[in-house]
């Protein structure tokens, strides 16, 4: 937060929303606002441009969904709001979490990603639609069309900023800016601000009010963070151990690739249930439906390349293991940002990844971007690293059961059957 900032409020009533607004707060559960939301909503409810940096999972989401559903104007079926954001998961969750905010008040949403029926947000659009939602292929795609009109936006939300630049979206990004009204208002989220994201809100913000809410540590406290040194062809057999001593909740694996993903769900097959893969090879149909039963809880374990490392919250992840240590530190800080969620009932998570004896600089990478040292952990019942690898088959991977139902309060789960 800059040096002419007030200081932040700790109650919502304190933030200039509305009655209507506060009674919606208080019956989805929210408590207090976070940093971020106390200090961007009432920045963004005054119509004034605004930069919002915070880590992972501490809610930019409602930070600007909340200001967005005070300044609708419900009347008005024309296309007032614009949120852009990286992937087709996250628009969908902006898109949920609108529906949330905006309680009993009637908002017209049309989600417009890849990988779903391009006629059906066709046809949304042209009955009129005030808020729209959408990574920005797709959005290009419509505006091509003529099937999407930005002539009466009145604000548009950039957000996370910082991958839409990383995956190539910036041209994208400023066709769509430059076809929007200049007196709109313009927001932007992002974890980082690295020197792209900046020249972009130079160029397309004006006057912005820049609210730093990142900390000198980028990772979030109620994280544990471990390193495990593992060789190579141990990685299977070292992930298969930890998760029976750790017994998590739910977790995710991420995986460098898409190949890699496929490869470590299909030596589980048969061993473990409720368990998946997702990438973005994947239909959008399958996706929708695995983040669906992932979110509920029937999925206990999903292996997934970094698709699933940015945006989505998810509050029941209880673990994070990077099988693969993620070649950028930003990546790193995404993934482990999936646990020890806000709304996850005891706040705390655990994130585990694997570095090979080659990786050791990735791993002093990462430690200087959170600004600590990762502790070792060890696994037990299993040499995880030694100097003459050998092949693990197949069949000297225990079958591991479930003893406990999905969504139960018992956490004595995992066990070797």
């Amino acid at each position: 937060m800059s040096d002419d900032q007030q200081p932040i409020a700790n109650r919502f009533e304190e933030l200039g929303l509305s009655d209507s607004t506060l009674a919606v707060i208080r019956k989805v559960g929210f408590d207090t606002p976070s940093p971020i939301q106390a200090a961007f909503i009432p920045v963004a409810i005054s119509g004034k441009d605004c930069i919002g940096q915070a880590k992972t999972g501490t809610g930019k989401t409602a930070a600007f969904v909340l200001p967005i559903v005070e300044r609708l104007d419900y009347s008005d079926r024309t296309t007032q709001i614009l949120v852009l954001t990286p992937t087709r998961e996250l628009s969908q969750q902006v898109a949920d979490e609108t529906v949330r905010l905006a309680g009993h008040r009637s908002v017209s949403i049309v989600c417009c990603v890849g990988g779903r029926p391009l006629k059906a947000q066709i046809s949304q659009l042209q009955k009129g639609c005030q808020f729209v939602i959408g990574t920005p292929g797709r959005i290009i795609d419509l505006m091509n069309r003529g099937c999407l009109n930005l002539s009466k936006l009145r604000i548009a939300v950039l957000d996370e900023a910082d991958r839409m630049l990383d995956i190539g979206f910036r041209p994208d990004i400023e066709r769509i800016l430059k076809k929007c009204p200049n007196e709109r208002q313009t927001l932007l989220l992002s974890a980082t601000l690295p020197p792209p994201v900046e020249r972009l809100a130079r160029k397309y913000m004006i006057d912005p009010e820049r609210i730093d809410m990142s900390t000198d540590t980028v990772s979030n406290s109620s994280i544990d963070q471990y390193y495990i040194a593992v060789d190579p062809d141990r990685k299977f057999q070292v992930l298969v151990r930890l998760l029976l001593q750790e017994r998590p909740k739910q977790a995710i694996v991420f995986t460098r690739t898409r190949r890699g993903a496929e490869d470590v769900y299909r030596r589980f097959a048969g061993r473990l249930p409720h368990t998946a893969f997702i990438h973005g090879d994947l239909q959008q149909s399958a996706r929708d439906r695995l983040m669906k039963e992932f979110r509920q809880g029937t999925l206990r374990l999903l292996i997934a390349t970094d698709i699933m490392g940015r945006g989505i919250d998810v509050s029941g992840i209880s673990h994070i293991i990077n099988y693969d240590i993620p070649q950028d530190c930003d990546d790193y800080v995404h993934r482990i940002g999936r646990t020890g969620r806000l709304s996850s009932v005891d706040c705390q998570g655990s994130a585990f990844t694997f570095v090979s004896g080659d990786e050791g600089h990735l791993l002093t990478n990462i430690e200087k971007r959170v600004n600590q040292v990762i502790e070792p952990y060890s696994v037990l019942g299993v040499e995880a690293y030694r100097s003459r690898p050998k092949p693990v088959h197949v069949d000297e991977i225990p079958v591991m059961k479930f003893t406990s139902e999905p969504n139960s309060d018992d956490d004595d789960f995992w066990s070797v059957a």
